[in-house]
């Protein structure tokens, strides 16, 4: 990753972009997920600060992680409700296709390949394991997706949700884990504008 990718992204760019996505989504009450692979998700970010990763560290206090580029944001606990498709990666697994079926905030049901490693991971640090803690959206024109969510999840054009811990970003959940889920081509909405379709951005 430190020799090509996303970390050799202009990262002006990607802070102007990520800056921008995360005022959106600051604005926002109720997001909305669907991609033709199945993903229909349903979440509220009413009164949720929105973070932006933009790779630029300037003052004391700032703190972000490289590769750079998402902008993400901790769901009101309990609020998200559908079925969400990883087609991208989750933990340490490329395009293994997983279906989860969110309700009422929480993870209830698990299925693909990787369904038993999840479960066992996100079981072995109990009930809050399972809940929906992060949405966000990839803003890095050159990341790529390789299979380490660390630069999966900033790829331009996807966005991620995760289960587990928020509690370092505006959530209320400790978990011990945190596990990102990487979602390809997305339709995204804003309280019902199109801000996302099929991967491309319309700010």
């Amino acid at each position: 990753m430190m020799q090509r990718g996303a970390m050799l992204a202009d990262y002006k760019k990607v802070s102007a972009l990520t800056v921008k996505v995360a005022k959106k989504l600051d604005q926002a009450s109720l997001v909305e997920i669907e991609t033709r692979a199945g993903t229909k998700l349903r979440l509220d970010v009413s009164g949720r600060k929105a973070h932006p990763d933009t790779g630029i560290c300037l003052h004391p206090g700032d703190f972000g992680n490289l590769p750079a580029g998402e902008a993400f944001v901790a769901p009101v606990e309990g609020s998200a409700d559908g079925v969400v498709v990883v087609d991208g990666s989750m933990e340490d697994m490329l395009r293994a296709p997983v279906m989860i079926t969110v309700r009422r905030g929480r993870a209830v049901k698990i299925v693909g390949k990787p369904a038993r490693k999840l479960r066992r991971m996100l079981g072995a640090v109990g009930p809050n394991g399972y809940n929906l803690a992060e949405f966000g959206i990839g803003t890095n024109y050159a990341a790529r997706l390789i299979g380490n969510v660390l630069e999966d999840e900033k790829v331009l054009g996807t966005c991620h949700i995760a289960l587990g811990d928020n509690s370092t970003f505006g959530g209320r959940v400790k978990a011990g884990i945190h596990l990102d889920g990487i979602i390809l081509r997305p339709t995204i909405k804003f309280d019902g504008k199109v801000v996302m379709r099929d991967g491309k951005l319309k700010l």
